[in-house]
């Protein structure tokens, strides 16, 4: 039933649409053949031609063209009380010429008017695609930390002998077993703090932060990973190369993530023996940060990708990574204010500099 109704409005909409059509043709041909056929009103049949391209298909519109074409010309002949001119057939060949060209004209704006339609259509289509993708990846990613969690709390039970004896080389299969869910567990929060961090932004609890202390301390902490690789890393605090302060106001706990990231992401792609440094520099507005390596460099084709999220293939690595470090490192740079970028070093003949700076704290400005 409500079919029918939907059928029978449609009907009666085309109705309405034929017979607006229908007047305008009559109103212009009246127009026409009750005034001297030196008058051309063909011209007007173009804005009707225009209407039924925009309502019909290209049919339609081929007929109501042929139409005015068909009228235009027999204004020459009928009625017949008047002498041809020449001037007269041309004015109303041009004015057939004239609807031609806008009937044509009509039909290329209507089917370029549906490929945009089409397009947006597919745009959109493949933007809600991808929202529920993400969305799906945040559930799933949300959902992983649970039975992460168990296993780890579970396997540690059996290392304390909760469950029974456990001989060492059990123990040593334990805390492997741990330090892999335990890897997987930071790349879950990792991906988790992405997708927050894209939907909501980053939440900063801002203090006063000292950039050499963080940094000094992330290195202490990853002491163990760079000796596995016999890779040194050091501090450059300036023209004077003695220890000094850089001051910025963020959130401890988001930088020190980010140096985590970059230190990290130098160890691996360094080679054995090789060596990283961290340099401190203080600008006027501005506290910068570069991480060197003496790697293998950056593909000049790779420069645009290297923030992207899951984006890990600019080098040769020792170590394969999840590919959203830098990605993470981006966005909490930038909710700071500031800017982080990566070139190719030319003081060496291999290697890569990752930098970042943050605006200046000044302590004065609270006072």
């Amino acid at each position: 039933m409500a079919y029918g109704k939907a059928k029978s409005l449609l009907n009666n909409f085309r109705l309405s649409k034929t017979l607006i059509i229908t007047s305008i043709f009559i109103t212009l041909g009246i127009l026409e053949y009750s005034t001297p056929n030196n008058y051309v009103f063909g011209y007007l049949y173009s804005g009707a031609i225009l209407i039924v391209s925009s309502w019909f298909g290209e049919v339609v519109t081929l007929q109501a063209t042929l139409l005015a074409i068909t009228l235009t010309m027999l204004n020459i002949w009928i009625p017949g009380r008047e002498v041809i001119q020449v001037s007269t057939v041309a004015n109303r060949a041009i004015a057939s010429m004239a609807l031609i060209v806008t009937g044509f004209l009509s039909q290329r704006l209507r089917k370029s008017q549906e490929a945009i339609n089409n397009t947006k259509a597919k745009l959109e289509a493949q933007e809600k695609l991808a929202q529920l993708r993400e969305d799906f990846a945040s559930t799933l990613t949300h959902d992983l930390k649970t039975p992460l969690l168990g296993a780890i709390e579970t396997i540690k039970g059996f290392q304390q002998q909760e469950f029974g004896m456990v001989t060492s080389t059990q123990q040593q299969v334990l805390a492997t077993m741990i330090r892999s869910h335990e890897n997987s567990l930071k790349f879950v929060e990792t991906l988790l703090d992405v997708y927050r961090n894209d939907a909501e932004g980053i939440r900063l609890n801002s203090t006063p932060v000292n950039l050499v202390d963080l940094a000094e301390n992330v290195a202490a902490s990853l002491v163990t990973l760079a000796a596995k690789r016999r890779i040194h890393i050091s501090f450059n605090y300036g023209e004077s190369d003695f220890r000094r302060s850089l001051w910025v106001l963020g959130d401890t706990f988001q930088l020190q993530r980010v140096f985590t990231n970059l230190l990290v992401n130098a160890i691996n792609h360094s080679r054995k023996g090789d060596r990283i440094e961290v340099v401190f520099e203080s600008q006027s507005s501005y506290q910068l940060v570069k991480i060197l390596d003496t790697g293998a460099g950056i593909l000049p084709e790779h420069f645009p990708y290297l923030f992207e999220r899951f984006y890990q293939g600019y080098s040769d690595r020792q170590a394969k990574g999840s590919g959203l470090g830098l990605y993470l490192s981006r966005q909490i740079i930038a909710a700071h204010g500031g800017i982080i970028w990566a070139e190719n070093r030319i003081d060496v003949e291999t290697g890569a500099m990752f930098a970042f700076k943050l605006p200046v704290y000044l302590f004065q400005q609270t006072r």
